[in-house]
């Protein structure tokens, strides 16, 4: 009997996994979305059903949700929360990359109780780099370091941005302007976005800049590791560009007067922006991920280091982004319909890394779809 599965939200990440579900047999997939033009994207698809629903209704969500086996949510930031409410308080098996600012383990009793089983964060930044964290610590005697390097840029590298955005204009800024958290000696720490910009040379695409932003997210509460970062990748220049825009204030979200009109200047920063850095259609793009942990092992000291690249699929068109967000969490999805995974509770993906054998699972997935991972471990010198 084939597992019902319905995934929320059809935009280009939704859409993704609907059409990677639907090429196994095991699954009877659904995709639901308000937007009549993003089911539209899926196209003539038989093997895929498609529900016109209003999702922003958390009653609504967790009544729909009540005739499948198994969801996986691609949600926009402002309702991630409350449709992760939905899907627990349904008792579902829950795959989700939505960006949330709540603290979703603030509804692991609530799953519990329910009997959901719910991964969340199971993108590439957060998702597989928390999985490579999680592992890596489980197969480490003492781990002592996790530094996480990713981006998303266009191919065509083009002045003055250098950059084009994959998803909404306000997470892009909102990575631009939150307190960047990072973990130090074992105790956590805010430093500004932007700040502490570095190099990194990669062979296939050259010299990119890191700085911080917030992306450790789950890391900082669940993983005992006394040194953790995360930093943004762009093309040099960008950062500068970025970091003037907001001294100036372009980034604010407090209304100015302009000629007697209130404005939030954020607004108009992302509505000048976008469409300038919006993919047009053919214009291809790269999703890189670095990620290094260091600890000990048999009494040395040792780095294994991860490096992921990932391009937009020609013969698709489907973004990098989409296909590198998309699949960490169809491969959850497919652990968790299988019960591999089936503890109750609100789980991040570091914490089912740990398990014996599902980190080997997603990272076998990736790359039987041609998302190109290399892990090299090397002996760190003493001192």
């Amino acid at each position: 009997m084939k597992t019902r599965a319905v995934v929320l939200g059809c935009g280009m990440v939704g859409a993704t996994m609907a059409r990677d579900l639907a090429a196994d047999a095991a699954f009877e997939v659904t995709v639901a979305d308000v937007r009549e033009g993003n089911l539209r994207r899926l196209g003539q698809n038989p093997t895929i059903h498609t529900r016109c629903i209003d999702l922003a209704e958390e009653a609504r969500v967790r009544e729909f949700v009540a005739e499948f086996d198994l969801v996986l949510g691609a949600m926009p930031s402002a309702l991630g929360f409350q449709t992760l409410r939905a899907v627990v308080d349904a008792g579902k098996r829950y795959a989700d990359i939505s960006f949330m600012s709540e603290n979703a383990f603030d509804l692991s009793d609530r799953a519990k109780a329910s009997g959901a089983v719910a991964v969340i964060d199971c993108g590439v930044a957060p998702g597989f780099s928390n999985m490579i964290a999680g592992y890596e610590a489980s197969v480490l005697d003492k781990t002592l370091r996790a530094d996480i390097f990713v981006g998303g840029l266009p191919k065509a590298r083009m002045l003055p941005f250098q950059y084009k955005a994959p998803f909404a204009p306000s997470d892009v800024i909102e990575e631009y302007t939150r307190p960047a958290r990072l973990v130090e000696n074992g105790q956590v720490i805010t430093r500004p976005a932007l700040s502490e910009s570095e190099p990194l040379d990669f062979p296939a695409i050259g010299t990119l800049e890191a700085f911080n932003t917030d992306g450790l997210r789950s890391l900082i509460f669940t993983m005992n590791i006394p040194h953790m970062r995360e930093k943004t990748l762009r093309y040099p220049g960008h950062i500068d560009l970025m970091r003037a825009f907001r001294e100036t204030g372009l980034f604010e979200k407090e209304p100015i007067d302009v000629a007697g009109i209130n404005v939030r200047p954020i607004d108009l920063t992302a509505r000048l922006l976008f469409p300038k850095w919006t993919y047009q259609p053919g214009e291809e793009e790269f999703t890189v991920l670095r990620a290094y942990v260091e600890g000990v092992r048999g009494g040395h000291s040792v780095r294994i280091a991860y490096d992921l690249y990932d391009e937009t699929d020609r013969p698709t068109g489907t973004t990098s982004m989409a296909r590198t967000t998309a699949f960490p969490c169809t491969a959850m999805a497919r652990m968790l319909a299988s019960e591999r995974f089936h503890e109750p509770g609100v789980w991040a993906p570091e914490q089912v890394a740990a398990r014996p054998g599902l980190f080997e699972t997603v990272l076998r997935e990736l790359r039987d779809r041609g998302v190109r991972i290399s892990r090299e471990e090397s002996v760190l010198p003493h001192g």
